[in-house]
């Protein structure tokens, strides 16, 4: 590679260069969303293009106090940023006594201590992620910061030993050692520290010398790992430094450059120019190789350019969609790092990404969240094209073609106008599927009892030794109020009764059985919609018979179809994080086989937007597709976006706070796309998206609102703020304000009588709930 760069012409580096950015990032050109605090401008070094460092002043303070820290951080997180760059000179009090003197009323003995104190305090009281760039480090120094920060780094600038000497830009600057900055960098990726690095051109080195320092760069990217991002930074000459008239670097030296990196570099490092330092040219550092633009803050200046104003984000998007690409705010991590938290992150700071991040590692786009109330905000679209693969990805979808893993994973990937039209091909198909209608059905859930001895770490419902802090209290209901229960939704129009609660430690398949019995027996009318997997594998063994066999026993008692719960995500990668104790993917899809088998058809369903993400959303929809072209018995498939706000695993720090709004509209769009046309009906769920949200998804693929259920637990525990009961005049009012035409169905799509209706319309008021407390103490967990 080395050889061929210094024969090769520009206009070829780049062009490979821009490939095999494209082959590694696609179409997206990130950046941070990032705020400055510069923590002190004081500096031992005195390298001769720098005006960030300064001397000591009188009446000047050497530091920033924790207030002034704290300020910068909060306007920072009010003007939307994520990232607080702790920028600061290396080392100050080993050469000034004012540094010594100001860091000892602070209580400190060095710069890097009070960092690590200023970094911690902006982690605890505002949403920022801080990354830092103290200079040369020892190994317990960055140890240190690492359980405070997301992410460190260190411009590497040259590899040139030459510019230390007299007469070179860093005589006199003892840390800008190549050798010592190179240490830093070993020991950081020693320490599994996401670490950023970079070179300046233009301060006296030779091109061979930057090539030398980008391989440098890569072998110890290769060696540890941590290398997220290499900045290529040019030169600008400063009034007031001893390079004041010196030349910088022309454009084609810059774009020689990044294209140089591109192709050093492994494919996994991202390249990054600052737009600031260059303007007016965004589309050729694009075209020749970049994939990040670095950090860009509506709030602070660029304290170590500060000549150079950053560009408004909104017409940093437009440059970039000129050159066909789609701007992404990021966080100080990467995403490749974010998906490996245990080994990059510190357990301080792992929660705190998590909670930042949307499911492919990026910056969280919006504030919604499943279960809150929100108003919609219009989503710009720069783009004029989409994407040849996803219109490819389309064109098989919509013929009804299996897509392979990595195609379901570039449609859920979708932004911009490629999101816009997966949407839209969603939806065409729903509309080719289902016409004009929305169906919905008038039931009532009846959850008999929040008692369960299994751990799933995203339930906020069930209650157990360890979950009594969570909201409610523990109950197990008779079987008067379950048949009650039942009988009052048969007087106010229900056809069904959904049927699902924790797997208690005193029942056996024969309590599943009686409550068939009892409400068929009371109601032999309604139709029961009852138990998951989950609960039809627990009832089997108790009793000793075989899936079938037990299925067999509950038709008999009165079951007619059973929901697809407890599927979480289908892919024991995930379910061994979120549930290690429950049914794994193969015993979930042999109960729905089993019941498909004997006529018990099932729903199906994902809870997504924890820890999972796109590939493991893709595997699950193909383990239904799979089951469904083998049985063709699931009636629908209902999304069920994960509520954080009282989840164990959430409070823990151990997941996201559940999908994004793009994400959740394009789990009902691409579910529907890759699910054709074996399965033809995309429920939304109003519990958790909202009456809104819901409104969104059936603009996008979904044809179903689902249940009007009458009592609603599990969803309100876990903290949704949305109602128990979605009246059927609710639902057809939301069904007409877009223009479709609603139907009441029955559990099995069938249009329901009149007089289920008119019952349905004119309901009384529901009476007061009873939850009959647990009639034994539950066994020792």
């Amino acid at each position: 590679m080395m050889t061929w760069l210094e024969s090769a012409s520009l206009a070829e580096m780049m062009t490979k260069a821009a490939e095999r950015r494209d082959t590694a990032f696609g179409r997206t050109i990130s950046y941070s969303r990032k705020v400055f605090i510069p923590l002190t401008k004081l500096c031992r070094d005195v390298c001769h293009y720098c005006t960030f460092a300064e001397r000591p002043r009188a009446g000047h303070a050497a530091y920033l106090s924790a207030d002034e820290v704290l300020a910068i951080a909060r306007a920072g997180e009010a003007a939307g940023c994520t990232e607080a760059l702790f920028t600061l000179g290396d080392k100050p009090e080993l050469r000034y006594r004012a540094a010594r003197e100001a860091l000892a009323e602070l209580g400190h003995d060095t710069t890097i201590s009070y960092l690590r104190a200023m970094s911690a305090l902006v982690l605890k009281h505002t949403s920022l992620l801080p990354h830092v760039n103290p200079g040369v480090m020892t190994r317990e120094e960055i140890a240190g910061l690492q359980a405070v920060s997301a992410s460190q780094g260190i411009m590497l600038e040259s590899i040139s030993q030459r510019l230390c000497e007299p007469g070179g830009v860093h005589y006199g600057s003892p840390d800008k050692a190549p050798a010592a900055r190179l240490e830093t960098l070993r020991l950081a990726g020693e320490l599994a520290v996401p670490f950023t690095t970079g070179i300046l051109i233009g301060i006296g080195e030779t091109r061979a010398e930057r090539l030398e320092a980008l391989a440098a760069i890569r072998d110890l990217h290769v060696a540890h790992g941590h290398i997220q991002e290499v900045i290529i930074q040019n030169f600008r000459a400063k009034p007031a430094t001893k390079l004041a008239n010196a030349d910088e670097p022309d454009l084609d030296d810059l774009l020689w450059t990044i294209a140089a990196a591109r192709l050093i570099l492994p494919d996994d490092v991202h390249v990054q120019a600052p737009p600031n330092l260059s303007p007016g040219v965004y589309q050729k550092l694009i075209g020749a190789g970049i994939d990040d633009w670095g950090g860009v803050s509506p709030v602070t200046p660029d304290h170590v350019n500060p000549e150079a104003p950053w560009p408004e984000l909104d017409a940093l998007a437009r440059r970039t969609a000129e050159m066909n690409k789609i701007l992404v705010a990021r966080l100080p991590v990467y995403p490749a790092w974010i998906a490996d938290p245990d080994h990059w992150l510190h357990a301080n700071v792992a929660p705190r990404v998590r909670q930042s991040a949307d499911a492919e590692g990026w910056a969280r786009d919006d504030d919604w969240a499943p279960g809150l109330t929100f108003a919609p905000k219009p989503r710009a679209v720069l783009l004029n094209a989409v994407d040849p693969d996803v219109e490819r990805i389309l064109q098989r979808a919509t013929a009804g073609e299996r897509l392979r893993e990595t195609e379901i994973v570039r449609l859920f990937t979708a932004r911009d106008t490629d999101y816009d039209r997966v949407v839209t091909a969603a939806d065409d198909l729903r509309r080719a599927a289902s016409g004009n209608i929305i169906r919905y059905v008038v039931n009532r859930n009846i959850n008999y009892t929040n008692i369960c001895y299994y751990r799933c770490k995203f339930c906020a419902f069930s209650k157990g030794k360890t979950h009594d802090a969570l909201r409610g209290t523990p109950y197990d209901l008779e079987m008067n109020e379950i048949v009650r229960r039942a009988r009052e939704a048969w007087d106010r129009g229900a056809t069904e009764v959904c049927l699902q609660g924790g797997i208690h430690p005193d029942y056996t398949g024969e309590t599943y059985v009686n409550i068939c019995k009892a409400i068929k027996t009371a109601i032999p009318g309604m139709h029961i919609h009852a138990f998951s997997p989950l609960e039809v594998t627990q009832g089997a063994a108790t009793l000793g018979l075989s899936l079938t066999d037990f299925l067999k026993r509950l038709k008999e008692a009165g079951l007619g179809t059973l929901p697809g719960t407890a599927a979480e995500i289908l892919d024991d990668e995930i379910r061994a994080i979120i549930c290690p104790d429950k049914i794994n993917t193969a015993q979930w899809v042999d109960v729905a086989r089993a019941a498909h088998a004997l006529g018990l058809r099932t729903t199906s369903t994902i809870m997504y937007g924890h820890v999972e993400g796109p590939l493991n959303w893709a595997r699950h929809l193909l383990v239904l597709r799979d089951l469904q072209a083998e049985t063709g018995g699931f009636t629908e498939f209902v999304p069920l976006p994960f509520v954080h706000m009282e989840a164990p695993m959430y409070l823990r720090g151990l997941a996201r706070k559940g999908p994004t709004l793009r994400e959740a509209i394009l789990m009902h769009a691409v579910s529907r796309l890759a699910l054709h046309p074996l399965i033809t009906n995309i429920q939304t769920s109003w519990v958790k998206m909202g009456p809104e949200g819901a409104a969104m998804c059936l603009n996008a693929g979904a044809n179903d609102l689902g249940g009007t259920l009458m009592n609603e637990s599990i969803s309100r525990a876990a903290g949704t703020q949305h109602g128990q009961e979605f009246a059927p005049e609710a639902m057809e009012g939301l069904i007409g304000s877009l223009s479709r035409v609603p139907v009441q169905r029955d559990t099995l799509y069938r249009a329901v009588g009149n007089e289920r209706r008119v019952m349905a319309f004119n309901a009384p008021e529901l009476t007061p709930i009873v939850l009959t407390p647990p009639r034994k103490v539950l066994a020792a967990e």
